[in-house]
């Protein structure tokens, strides 16, 4: 198999990570799935291609024994990973950067192949992958060194707290974004000391295994990064089972059942969940610059994305010149799959997200809801397309007005009063991303702050958030619990340790001390502490 790009063969990855352009060849996703060690008679999961619907290569279907022995090699590397300074640990994730960006063409490629993206949404995922590792590389050791605190009893006490890597870190993690959401809490974990064992969802497994493969060519022992695949059902219980800390990122149902696993255990768990993000256009905004950033909030990756919008609330002064301008930039976008920059819109991921799509909009349309633009298959470009679709006066009644559709499909609504547009905003169950769009930003940044989702951008859709590395991201209510990147994607992967030492006087009483005096002086030093910050 030869890949061609519109500029050049690239490259794919194969064991002989050199970095020297190649083109893709047919051993090389079975070359990847060597990768995992699975029991000899494992039975194979085929991968295919969205665009057409083609095989490109299959994987094992591990059991949870695989799990298990997967988990056990991991444990045993880690100690040795973990005993390496930040700076050390750093290098590798500093090297990993650099060999991602010099080979980006072949996990492009494997990006498109195995999800159906377009190439240049592809490349977000190498830029937030990237983004990731050299913030981590570098910052680690601050959002982890150890801190003095105040000790107990002035001038007698000294107190640490120190960060210790809690051991294995399992991660469960989605088809939407495989390189993203496959390696950038992983790059975290590492960056604290752990090993990592990621079980990527079984339709896009090979980014996952390259990424691992070029972090070993970066310097990352053997065996300290494992990669099972299987069913999420099947492998999910062993997973939880086996792990200190899991981080998942799928549905809100999914997530419910593994916190409950991970409660039995009581391990900790961080958790992306589902959104129905929306988009607040206020009357001073400039349309021609919020109808682009409409086009992609709505309709990257397909609108499979977690932060993609699918609800704008636009205020009345504008909201018929939106539709129209909007409905019009949607209809000229390009569908189609292939290794190349010339498609704007790819394809859903399966006949399953086809059909939810499909369902949606139908069930809209029978409720009272218009299509402005889109709201049908398109078999004639591939089995899996659906065009970008507007939909305008969707009721409650509707299945999508409040229910996460994740396809290609935007719902318009019109509003006059700003605390009525919020109030509905926020009348849903999720909270994961917003966006607020005037000419305002200060003002703009004050509503923001009236949104409850964990994330909101001002005058852009997602990526000025989720590529704020070193600020958290993630979800209010039901859209999940904890939050990647900044001081806190990293200190979930590691256990708070206070250490104490207490000089010449105890802080609690002898059992022969004359209790009355030892609560007198306590009493003082009490009355000092609270009078002198530094003591505090």
């Amino acid at each position: 198999m030869t890949v061609e790009t519109d500029s050049k063969t690239e490259t794919s990855t194969t064991p002989d990570m050199t970095g020297a352009p190649r083109a893709l060849r047919p051993n090389d996703f079975a070359l990847l799935a060597r990768r995992v060690r699975a029991t000899g008679d494992a039975e194979p999961i085929a991968v295919h291609n969205p665009f057409d619907g083609a095989p490109i290569g299959a994987v094992p279907r591990c059991r949870p024994e695989d799990v298990l022995a997967a988990a056990a090699r991991a444990r045993a590397a880690q100690p040795a990973w973990a005993a390496l300074s930040y700076r050390a640990r750093g290098r590798v994730l500093a090297r990993f950067h650099d060999l991602l960006l010099r080979r980006q063409s072949e996990i492009l490629d494997i990006i498109q192949l195995e999800n159906g993206k377009t190439r240049i949404q592809a490349f977000e995922e190498v830029m937030g992958t990237a983004n990731a590792a050299a913030h981590y590389a570098y910052a680690a050791r601050s959002y982890l060194r150890p801190r003095r605190r105040a000790g107990a009893m002035p001038l007698l006490t000294s107190t640490r707290e120190i960060r210790r890597p809690r051991g294995l870190v399992g991660f469960i993690t989605p088809w939407n974004y495989p390189l993203t959401m496959g390696m950038t809490d992983a790059l975290a974990a590492l960056a604290a000391g752990n090993a990592v064992l990621i079980k990527p969802d079984h339709q896009t497994p090979y980014s996952v295994m390259w990424a691992v493969g070029l972090l070993e060519q970066a310097g990352l022992p053997p065996d300290v990064a494992t990669v099972v695949t299987g069913d999420g059902p099947e492998l999910g219980p062993p997973i939880v089972e086996s792990v200190d800390y899991l981080m998942f990122t799928g549905s809100t149902r999914v997530g419910r059942l593994l916190a409950a696993r991970a409660g039995e255990r009581l391990i900790e768990c961080s958790m992306e969940l589902g959104g129905k993000n929306a988009m607040l256009v206020l009357k001073d905004a400039d349309l021609d610059r919020t109808v682009r950033g409409a086009v992609t909030g709505s309709f990257s990756n397909a609108g499979q994305l977690c932060i993609a919008m699918e609800r704008i609330y636009v205020h009345r002064s504008l909201h018929d010149e939106f539709v129209e301008r909007f409905a019009q930039r949607v209809g000229q976008l390009r569908l189609g799959g292939g290794l190349d920059w010339g498609s704007d819109v790819g394809p859903l991921i399966s006949a399953q997200q086809l059909e939810r799509v499909t369902a949606h909009v139908e069930d809209a349309v029978e409720n009272g809801a218009t299509v402005r633009a889109g709201g049908r298959a398109r078999p004639d470009v591939g089995p899996l397309f659906f065009e970008p679709t507007v939909l305008t006066g969707v009721t409650a009644k509707a299945t999508c007005f409040a229910e996460e559709t994740f396809g290609p499909v935007v719902s318009v609504y019109e509003f006059d009063d700003l605390d009525s547009a919020i109030e509905q905003i926020n009348d849903v169950s999720y909270g994961l991303n917003a966006s607020v769009w005037t000419r305002d930003a200060r003002s703009g940044a004050r509503i923001a702050a009236r949104i409850e989702a964990g994330t909101v951008n001002v005058n852009e859709p997602y990526a000025a958030a989720f590529g704020s590395t070193a600020a958290p991201m993630g979800g209010m209510k039901q859209s999940g619990m904890g939050r990647r990147h900044g001081a806190y994607g990293i200190q979930k992967y590691t256990e708070s340790q206070t250490i104490a030492v207490q000089r010449l006087l105890p802080v609690s009483p002898p059992m022969d001390w004359n209790g009355q005096l030892y609560a007198r002086a306590m009493t003082s030093v009490l009355a000092l502490k609270r009078r002198t910050p530094f003591l505090r």
